[in-house]
């Protein structure tokens, strides 16, 4: 498969009116060079889509696809928060102590009632190679959410300093358990186990300072790492299912995540280049 010489990438603007959450999301579309085989090109749909321009997501991709390091064809997908993206965004079904994430079902039909098939009509794609979902914060533990809920439509998934901590106690209600009221690790402990899946998880050693446990370890790598488990658990294997990346200099910002963002997309799509 040879890509075309990418002095640039193409990005497109769209708004779709959206009956499901009632607001006009806006979503970039950010185009794979020319490519000879069309089934070759994945799909990545990206949450928090307003933050990629702050990371010039197209010159890095631009890069990645004309380096040594190349990636397969990706049409990436920007999807532009909500004013109130604490109520979009979260796991479906599954409010947070606060009532936080009430729309993230939503959300969620959006995705596959809406945004899907405006893809597909508008760029005359029948079918991917590959879908994938990523996400910073909030937006990766939505993100999170759909891909483990709908294993069927998805290979991949990236989590940039996840929200993992999203729970239905408060954490300082003496009742609350680490075990028992996170959210999605119960979803995770719960569920099954789907063989095609891949894992990405990043996370910075400066995310945050709280230690709610107290063992020297901040929450956010903490809440990760037990999610791994969870996945391990199942049957998932380190390295061959789950990627971690964790940066000692990585703060809960954009510029750490633009940072990770060209480690995910090697591992999710790295290809060898081909002699001439």
């Amino acid at each position: 498969m040879q890509l075309a010489n990418v002095p640039g990438i193409q990005v497109e603007t769209n708004t779709i009116e959206s009956t499901f959450l009632e607001r006009s999301v806006k979503v970039d579309i950010y185009l794979p060079p020319n490519v000879a085989d069309p089934s070759q090109i994945s799909l990545l749909l990206i949450n928090d889509g307003q933050d990629l321009p702050k990371m010039l997501f197209d010159e890095m991709l631009a890069n990645l696809y004309a380096s040594d390091a190349n990636i397969g064809p990706l049409l990436c997908v920007g999807i532009h928060c909500a004013p109130d993206r604490k109520m979009e965004y979260g796991v479906a079904g599954h409010e947070d102590f606060l009532g936080r994430g009430a729309n993230a079902g939503l959300f969620t039909l959006f995705v596959f009632e809406e945004l899907l098939p405006f893809i597909r009509k508008t760029y005359a794609v029948s079918s991917f190679k590959e879908k994938a979902f990523a996400g910073f914060s909030l937006g990766g533990l939505m993100a999170l959410d759909i891909v483990w809920n709908y294993p069927t439509e998805f290979t991949k998934v990236g989590v940039f300093s996840g929200s993992l901590w999203w729970r239905n106690i408060d954490q300082s209600d003496e009742l609350y358990d680490d075990d028992k009221h996170r959210i999605i690790h119960q979803q995770i402990r719960n569920g099954s186990f789907y063989p095609w899946l891949k894992f990405f998880f990043q996370c910075g050693n400066m995310d945050e300072t709280k230690d709610r446990n107290n063992n020297g370890i901040i929450d956010s790598i903490d809440d990760t790492l037990d999610l791994i488990k969870e996945l391990e658990a199942k049957g998932y294997k380190e390295e061959k299912d789950i990627k971690y990346l964790e940066m000692k200099d990585g703060r809960h910002d954009v510029a750490t995540w633009g940072r990770a963002m060209p480690a995910f997309l090697k591992w999710g799509w790295g290809i060898k280049q081909q002699p001439d």
